[in-house]
């Protein structure tokens, strides 16, 4: 028997009131309506901006420029938009609409790629994993696809596979830029992550989040306080708002400007950087219109051991390496199979906190 996707819960005839085992006061440690309301919440006026063309820019001056604001956004915020990244608006746009065509299919067209287990290449489901545990859940259905080092796709929609495969190639590229870059803001050697990490071979997941319309948007969660796997996220979403991330204990809102990349760092940059570019907690609400994210994931290779990187510009005595040495496939799955809680996986690795 097929579990019910959050879209047909929210097209069910004269839906008025979200079923309780939706609501977001029975998940445990979350108070949704409160954190939106209440002070701590803020705008994004102070997201940065990192300018792409500028990191492989020939003038000295800006590219340095461009690394030390790339290692700042990375370093304060976990977070930044990237623009001018080269990959054309009518690709993104042509994506979210096959994704959204996706999404629209019958049911049983969809359920057909239901996974079975964490690294089957091609799921669908909805809530966050659809555990036959599962009592509660989170007003989202998603598709997952691996997309490297072996690239997977449904069959439908129709052109669903030859724009997919067009915009992570692209997106690979930007990627990898990014963390050469991020590997000159430390004083890194710019291949120190791409050879140690193995990331010609790197994991890529992508993850598409549909989260229907929703008559009581203030009762649930699309997905709770958590934070992403890897090294990096690219994510780009429809017009409708629901991003947000925390920063310095307030919650802010994200509202990409037109034709950037949200980016954030993930819990596998944080090891590796032995805890100076921490992975941000970050968070789905709902509106009473529906959302589309497609994120990104750019991560190690499945075997790659993940440690804090051996250079003394990230390893001294005063701050010796904080996290224990773990393949990068036992994460995974040690973070799709338990319930999300915050940084929970990642704490459960730390050897000691930083003073």
């Amino acid at each position: 028997m097929l579990k019910t996707s959050a879209k047909e819960v929210a097209e069910l005839p004269d839906l008025k009131a979200v079923p309780s085992n939706y609501y977001v006061d029975n998940h445990h440690n979350y108070s949704l309506p409160a954190a939106i309301i209440d002070t701590n919440y803020d705008d994004d006026s102070l997201i940065p901006i990192i300018d792409f063309s500028l990191l492989s820019s020939e003038d000295p001056h800006q590219h340095s420029k461009a690394i030390q604001d790339l290692g700042r956004a990375c370093q304060h915020w976990g977070f930044f938009m990237l623009v001018n990244h080269g990959i054309e608006e009518s690709l993104m746009e042509e994506l979210i609409g096959v994704t959204n065509e996706f999404f629209l299919m019958p049911e049983e067209d969809k359920w057909k790629y239901k996974g079975e287990n964490v690294f089957d290449p091609i799921k669908y489901g909805t809530s966050f994993n659809y555990t036959s545990n599962e009592t509660n859940f989170y007003w989202r259905d998603f598709l997952k696809l691996t997309l490297h080092p072996q690239f997977h796709s449904p069959d439908q929609p129709n052109n669903f596979r030859e724009v997919l495969r067009d915009y992570c190639d692209k997106s690979r590229k930007v990627a990898r830029m990014l963390l050469s870059g991020i590997s000159e803001s430390l004083g890194l050697e710019k291949e120190l992550m791409e050879k140690s990490l193995d990331l010609d071979s790197g994991f890529e997941l992508l993850v598409a989040n549909y989260y229907p319309a929703c008559p009581q948007p203030e009762l649930v969660l699309g997905l709770p306080p958590h934070s992403d796997f890897g090294l990096l996220t690219l994510l780009i979403q429809n017009d409708v708002g629901g991003l947000q991330i925390q920063h310095n204990g307030k919650w802010i809102n994200i509202n990409p400007i037109t034709n950037s990349i949200l980016v954030n760092t993930g819990d596998h940059l944080e090891i590796f950087t032995n805890g100076k570019y921490k992975s941000v907690l970050h968070r789905a609400i709902v509106n009473k219109e529906a959302r589309i994210s497609i994120g990104i994931a750019n991560c190690p290779a499945m075997n790659a051991i993940v440690s804090p990187a051996d250079s003394p510009l990230i390893q001294n005595e005063r701050l010796p390496p904080l996290y224990v040495p773990k393949e990068y496939s036992e994460y995974v799955e040690m973070q799709q199979t338990k319930p999300l809680d915050g940084k929970s996986c990642l704490d459960q690795i730390k050897i000691n906190s930083p003073p």
